[in-house]
């Protein structure tokens, strides 16, 4: 019998595991897909000469994770790359909103657009060099985030207080308004909130588009050389070689509970695998409380609260094997990792509101990864590796584009999706498609097939909307990991802090399971010790 059984080898699922191996504990890791990492993943399923990342690519949350860190991945032979620069946004005007780990750079790039907004750009980076480190802290510790708040706190009264917190949760669109007179800046908040689900005017979008942008700055976006699938097998070689052990093909279809406390877990193969002292479980909340667990073992409110449970978007991506980069009408963006492609603020908040109402946007915005750029390794010598994704509706009524797709995405709908891509693209690269010799398309059926964690191409686990945030992550209670159950954990990033590959929530749920582990050990020895004593002075007299 091990002592943890944890479902899931995601990052979330696997950081767990290496920290209660790290921990003296005996863990067993059942994944049910043929090989390990979730939605961190690479392949050349486009084209044999080209590596292609199957869904996250960029990481710099990952770059500035403390939880990460502490694992000293490098040991492991993980290794980081960067693009020239991190991001680039650029307009049909040629003007382009750049955002580069020198803060000069951004600044100066920004000044094109507005003189003055570059200085802007250079106070918001000075007042994330006093509060980033902790503010990062913060967010990806265990909630509540007692030491780490406390820290912040102090700096925040430093760096303006209540302004600071004001500005943190403006929508996107106020932030840059109230702070930069151009266009350039306003796209970089406004893009960088859309790597969530948080459109221009959600409250909170105007603080994580600003926490994004300056990782970037301060972090970049690096990918990992070889592939996102060699961050996944660093940390698989680090859970090995201190006697973890990952196991695929093992779809788990039951946690077992015995006296209102989990057990083990039960697999598709019927095979029952005990638990000494925890499961914890990288799956997403809904499919945790709704299919893995029976009904009887939970309170009744739980199912009242997973009813209220928000997906983020839904998603559609391309993977392309290019002849040759991007032949973009700005050479500025020749030389970002990421692009983002929307003609403006309104462009995103129209974007924004046919998916809030249900319509496939008929001028998506674009992500767009240009991997060879950010990591030579990707492709031959002067190709390119490269991806993009846009949201689509969790539940399409309509198409805003010309198709008539209807959400049922079958090959044909998929196809037409990423034609609509493509001419995204075209608008700010004409002749990019001659440069496609070959592509892969994954809509929200695929992206699920592949990771069931992405529910219908849901990529964060749940909405990064306030309301699921905090407290109220994945529904209102402690927003920690511990569930209804004694010895469950949530590990997946349905829990606070959320998606993103940093990590927190597979430590959060490690070091909760850890610390009850020894505050049960301690009770019963206190139990112990006072039994044995009490039973001595029983037998006393009759010496």
């Amino acid at each position: 019998m091990v002592d943890a059984v944890v479902i899931g080898s995601g990052p979330n699922g696997l950081v767990a595991a290496n920290l209660l191996v790290d921990a003296g504990w005996s863990v067993e890791v059942l994944e049910a897909q043929d090989e390990p990492g979730g939605a961190v993943r690479s392949d050349r399923g486009v084209h044999p000469d080209y590596v292609n990342d199957l869904f996250s690519s960029f990481y710099p949350l990952a770059a500035a994770s403390p939880v990460l860190a502490g694992l000293d991945l490098a040991q492991e032979g993980l290794r980081w790359s960067h693009a020239p620069h991190v991001l680039a946004h650029p307009l049909l005007d040629g003007g382009c909103a750049l955002l580069d780990r020198d803060w000069r750079v951004t600044a100066e790039a920004l000044d094109r657009f507005s003189a003055g907004d570059g200085q802007a750009w250079e106070d918001l980076c000075h007042l994330w060099d006093r509060v980033g480190d902790d503010l990062v802290r913060a967010l990806l510790s265990p909630f509540p985030p007692l030491r780490a708040a406390a820290s912040l706190t102090a700096r925040l009264r430093v760096a303006g207080g209540l302004r600071l917190a004001r500005s943190l949760i403006l929508p996107a669109r106020r932030l840059g308004e109230e702070e930069f007179s151009g266009e350039g800046g306003r796209l970089l908040l406004a893009g960088n909130a859309l790597h969530a689900d948080l459109a221009p005017e959600a409250s909170g979008s105007g603080g994580f588009g600003w926490l994004m942008s300056m990782l970037g700055q301060n972090h970049g976006f690096p990918v990992p050389v070889g592939g996102a699938g060699s961050l996944t097998s660093a940390l698989v070689r680090r859970l090995n070689s201190r006697g973890g052990a990952v196991h695929c093909r093992n779809r788990v279809t039951e946690v077992v509970v015995q006296q209102g406390r989990a057990v083990g877990v039960r697999t598709a193969q019927g095979e029952a695998i005990p638990a000494r002292k925890a499961v914890l479980a990288d799956v997403s909340a809904p499919s945790l409380f709704r299919e893995l667990v029976s009904p009887e073992h939970l309170p009744s409110r739980a199912f009242d609260d997973l009813k209220r449970f928000q997906w983020d978007f839904a998603t559609v991506k391309v993977d392309w094997a290019l002849d040759r980069p991007v032949p973009w009408s700005n050479p500025m963006v020749s030389s970002a990792g990421t692009v983002h492609l929307a003609e403006g603020v309104d462009e995103l908040t129209w974007f924004a509101s046919q998916i809030a109402m249900g319509r496939i946007p008929d001028r998506p915005f674009i992500l767009l990864g240009q991997m060879t750029t950010a990591d030579a390794t990707r492709s031959p010598r002067g190709t390119e590796s490269a991806w993009a994704y846009t949201h689509v509706p969790q539940h399409v009524k309509a198409d805003a584009g010309p198709n008539g797709l209807t959400g049922r995405w079958d090959a044909h709908e998929q196809e037409l999706m990423a034609d609509r891509i493509e001419e995204q693209v075209e608008r700010y690269a004409p002749g990019f498609r001659t440069t496609i010799r070959a592509r892969r398309v994954l809509g929200p059926p695929a992206l699920e097939e592949a990771d069931s964690n992405l529910r219908r191409g849901a990529i964060n686990g749940g909405t990064a909307g306030l309301h699921q945030q905090l407290v109220f992550r994945p529904v209102p209670g402690t927003g920690r990991p511990e569930a209804p159950i004694s010895g469950l954990y949530l590990a997946s990033a349905s829990a606070h802090p959320g998606g993103g590959v940093h990590g927190a929530p597979g430590a959060n749920a490690a070091r909760a399971a850890i610390r009850t582990s020894r505050t049960f050990t301690a009770v019963l020895s206190h139990t112990q010790r006072t039994l044995a004593l009490r039973g001595r002075t029983r037998e006393a007299p009759r010496g």
